[in-house]
């Protein structure tokens, strides 16, 4: 083991900087990022909460969606209340700490949620696809082909 000594900026910068870590008990299981795209690697301190948050939820869609079938789709569940279920179809954020998610509900109606970051409290849910036969949506790998382009 080689000790690395830093300067404080480099000590500062590395501790600002996100770190994915996940244990699964299944050795098997699919875990999250090990390289973060580009735009996760910037210090946390140049986001707006509302920014960091969409980017990592793009990272836990994108990595649920790898464990799916072609016969399923990502959906979000709600905690509280009788909201039920919300097929993701968009996200998107409004500085400095509002998250948005766009889809449709159990009964194919357009549905909007907008919420606090500091309320944020997301259950990623596998749902047979919409429509039989069109290939499942995969709405993680356009939010992350998009967060690259910009």
């Amino acid at each position: 083991m080689q000790d690395q000594i830093e300067t404080s900026a480099e000590a500062a910068e590395a501790a600002a900087l996100p770190r994915c870590y996940e244990v699964h008990s299944d050795p098997e299981a699919k875990s999250g990022a090990k390289d973060l795209p580009g735009p996760l690697q910037k210090p946390v301190e140049t986001k707006s909460p509302a920014q960091w948050a969409y980017e990592r939820l793009i990272l836990y869609i994108q990595n649920f969606e790898k464990t799916l079938t072609g016969d399923q789709e990502v959906a979000m569940g709600f905690t509280g209340g009788d909201a039920g279920v919300m097929r993701i179809e968009g996200m998107g954020y409004f500085d400095p700490d509002i998250i948005t998610f766009y889809g449709s509900d159990a009964t194919g109606a357009r549905t909007q949620l907008v919420q606090h970051v500091s309320q944020l409290n997301v259950m990623l849910r596998a749902l047979p696809k919409s429509v039989e036969d069109k290939p499942a949506n995969r709405i993680g790998f356009r939010l992350a082909a998009d967060l690259e382009e910009s």
